[in-house]
């Protein structure tokens, strides 16, 4: 790798840091399938203009996670931080479209559905504690 490609790929990482402020978890259980439509709410002062990119290209039409990392041009973990973001501040929401809603007797739920659930509950409870998982 020449100097100039580790600089690019060094600053693509210094960026991508910065622009989810250190985390590397989103807080709420996104898909790359799950579909995103603008919300009531309104993104705070602090987030980061691809925030204002991801509600744009969401108020054309719904948009699926994996399509607004794609037009951005950035890493899904980093987008899904953003979405994350916006979920909270209810600029964003996850509709329940009747497909996802009715997936058949005994398949249990969707991803979509619990995507959802995951953010009206976050919305509702912002500081509750997440239960660890049975082993």
């Amino acid at each position: 790798m020449t100097m100039h490609g580790r600089a690019a790929e060094e600053s693509a990482f210094v960026r991508t840091y910065t622009l989810t402020r250190g985390r590397t978890k989103p807080r709420h259980l996104l898909g790359l399938e799950t579909v995103l439509e603008p919300g009531p709410g309104r993104p705070g002062p602090a987030q980061a203009e691809e925030s204002a990119e991801i509600l744009a290209l969401c108020r054309e039409r719904r948009r699926s996670v994996v399509e607004l990392a794609g037009r951005l041009g950035r890493p899904v973990t980093a987008v899904k931080i953003l979405i994350s973001d916006l979920l909270d501040a209810d600029a964003l929401v996850v509709p329940l479209t009747r497909p996802y809603a009715d997936a058949g007797a005994g398949s249990g739920p969707s991803t979509q559905l619990l995507a959802a659930l995951s953010a009206g509950l976050k919305r509702k409870w912002p500081d509750a504690v997440a239960y660890p998982q049975a082993g």
